[in-house]
């Protein structure tokens, strides 16, 4: 009798839990909506002479589930067939698409990061690079995980030369597929909501600054400005990276790795000049040494007062 009342009352209870589970889930994606769609944000994409998946990536960028509110594809010295390239997808964009160019000295990604952040209308920054393609949902986790006072780092998954082959040669963007062989780190390529939540609230030690990938980022505009954005005495490939968010954490900003959202596939290219790479490892240990939060060669020499 006891099991009875107990199964009766459980009974009355269940829809009354059920309506309020629902009302509390629909609360949360209409308060989600609302907070993605009050941010107005930049894609930065960097580039260098690599028209070809430039295009790819931007037509990648042209799918997007939720588009930004600008594209700033930053250039650190290409030729003439990326600014046609360029050219003609400003033509179609549905947003504001910006190209800005610096002249070819070498390896110069943090000063035309710096330069694209400046001229940045967004409040928040999604930084990716030119030889990626995004998922079509790239900008909308983003934005879902954009909150005040942190910045994110994701992931990413590697293609194989023969995949990266064919979508360049073809110059169409499809989805690889999950299964593919020519899939790398295909746990980066799988797009999980709950498990990015464990990522984003679980991964924040101090130390995970050494995961961060540049190719992947995004962060407040006014917490960039704040630090002075890349610091420009990095020379050649690595560590700018690693080394900006160490100032940000360093400034009091927090840093969240999101995995299995925002996924991103890299297309493949031989391994970048990594002579400069032990300089840069000593300018990185520096900055860890003096807590340095302000970069003094960054982003303030291009802002017009």
């Amino acid at each position: 009798m006891a099991a009875m009342r107990h199964s009766y009352a459980f009974n009355c209870v269940r829809p009354i839990m059920f309506y309020t589970l629902h009302r509390w889930h629909y609360s949360y994606i209409c308060a989600t909506l609302f907070y993605m769609s009050a941010i107005n944000c930049t894609l930065c994409i960097s580039t260098y002479n690599w028209p070809s998946a430039l295009s790819l990536c931007l037509k990648s960028v042209f799918k997007q589930s939720v588009l930004p509110g600008q594209i700033i594809i930053g250039d650190d010295g290409s030729g003439n067939e990326t600014k046609e390239v360029i050219a003609s997808f400003a033509k179609h964009s549905p947003v504001p698409l910006m190209h800005v160019w610096q002249p070819d000295n070498g390896f110069k990604l943090a000063a035309i990061r710096n330069k694209s952040f400046v001229k940045a209308t967004g409040d928040y920054i999604i930084q990716t690079d030119g030889d990626l393609l995004l998922h079509r949902h790239f900008i909308k986790d983003h934005l879902k995980w954009a909150r005040k006072g942190c910045f994110v780092s994701a992931g990413r998954s590697l293609l194989s030369p023969d995949i990266t082959d064919t979508l360049l040669n073809q110059n169409h963007f499809v989805y690889p597929p999950l299964s593919s062989v020519q899939v790398a780190k295909k746990f980066n390529a799988l797009r999980l909501l709950p498990l990015s939540a464990g990522s984003y609230y679980l991964n924040k030690g101090a130390s995970n600054y050494k995961f961060v990938l540049g190719a992947n980022m995004a962060f407040w505009k006014t917490d960039i400005i704040t630090v002075n954005g890349y610091n420009e005495a990095f020379t050649g490939w690595g560590k700018e990276d690693n080394e900006l968010a160490v100032r940000l954490q360093m400034a009091g900003i927090k840093l969240r790795m999101l995995k299995n959202a925002a996924v991103v596939w890299h297309l493949h290219h031989k391994e970048a000049n990594k002579s400069f790479n032990a300089q840069n490892e000593q300018q990185l240990a520096k900055t860890i040494q003096n807590k340095t939060t302000f970069a003094a060669n960054g982003l303030n020499k291009y802002i017009t007062k």
